[in-house]
């Protein structure tokens, strides 16, 4: 390992839980049956690869409510993950309501129903073996609009004021907390850009109710191309929890700075971990020739998600599979 890479590979204390190192794998749809044995395979691969914590893709609840997911397809996929020395959680997504699917549509009793559908998935996943659950209040979907000025407008106890707003995010991480115990992690998924119809102070201030609420990580999201982690500093600040940021992090330089610059406590790699899984490994043994790196051509990523096909890196069968160390 060079010695400038060596604050990726600090553990970190969550919990119960030791995190090998600072390098997380995100939540990335892969149009993979997560249960089936090439789901497993591709987070077996991944978990590997030497990362720390990995978060299976946005999964929703009610996949758990219609039995679809149980906790013994499920355990498979959480044994894959920590056999191989990673910490397993999954993100948990919210879903429409009989069609409703934004917040102005829900009635009360939908809402209702979506929390304790948050709270049946993140028992079946303790259930299955998952070290933690990772409610997806981000990127514009149903959680994420119940926060925003611009998609929520409703003038109950769930519109209007922050207070309001923030309602809904705090009832999903308190329910789930009552439920788990302190037996699991819970992380929370946000997105802090003011275009989204709220200020980075409000999310700043929902993300302090949130770690009060009981969350163990906040997981920031989107990245800015600017100075690496720098949407996630405002919360490193701010709450005690760790704090996970990403952003083109599979450039050393930008990981190692996120961390040095303490803007983040974790990074999180997403198509790089894509192009070469095994991005963690090679990194600690000072390989770094032989590192896949990510051209973001987002043909296999990308390109294969919006076409409905399983993603993948193109790079894989140009260099060969070997390169991908098993």
């Amino acid at each position: 390992m060079l010695p400038e890479h060596a604050i990726l590979f600090e553990p970190l204390q969550v919990r119960k839980w030791t995190l090998r190192n600072r390098i997380v794998c995100p939540p990335m749809v892969t149009n993979r049956d997560i249960v089936g044995d090439d789901g497993i395979e591709w987070y077996r691969r991944i978990a590997r690869g030497g990362v720390a914590l990995v978060i299976v893709e946005a999964t929703r609840t009610t996949k758990f409510e219609n039995g679809t997911l149980n906790a013994k397809n499920l355990s498979r996929l959480a044994e894959a993950i920590k056999r191989e020395g990673a910490v397993a959680a999954i993100q948990l997504f919210m879903a429409p309501v009989d069609g409703r699917n934004s917040p102005d549509e829900l009635t009360k009793n939908d809402i209702r129903l979506s929390i304790e559908r948050f709270k049946k998935a993140a028992l079946i996943c303790k259930d299955a073996g998952f070290d933690g659950v990772e409610p997806h209040g981000a990127h514009g979907f149903l959680l994420n609009q119940f926060f925003s000025r611009r998609t929520n407008h409703r003038t109950d106890e769930y519109g209007g004021s922050l207070e309001n707003r923030m309602r809904l995010g705090l009832q999903i991480v308190q329910t789930i907390r009552e439920a788990v115990g302190d037996d699991m992690l819970i992380l929370y998924r946000h997105t802090p850009k003011e275009y989204e119809g709220y200020t980075v102070d409000e999310s700043v201030e929902f993300a302090k109710q949130l770690e009060e609420a009981g969350i163990d990580i906040l997981d920031i999201s989107p990245a800015s191309e600017n100075a690496p982690a720098d949407l996630a500093a405002p919360f490193k600040q701010a709450v005690q929890v760790p704090v996970i940021a990403v952003g083109k992090m599979a450039r050393h330089a930008r990981a190692v700075e996120a961390l040095r610059e303490k803007r983040a406590d974790l990074i999180a790699i997403g198509r790089g971990l894509i192009a070469d899984p095994f991005w963690a490994l090679k990194t600690k043994m000072g390989q770094l020739d032989k590192i896949i790196e990510c051209r973001y051509c987002n043909e296999g990523c990308y390109g294969n998600l919006r076409s409905g096909k399983p993603i993948e890196c193109v790079q894989h069968a140009e260099l060969g599979e070997l390169l991908l160390w098993g």
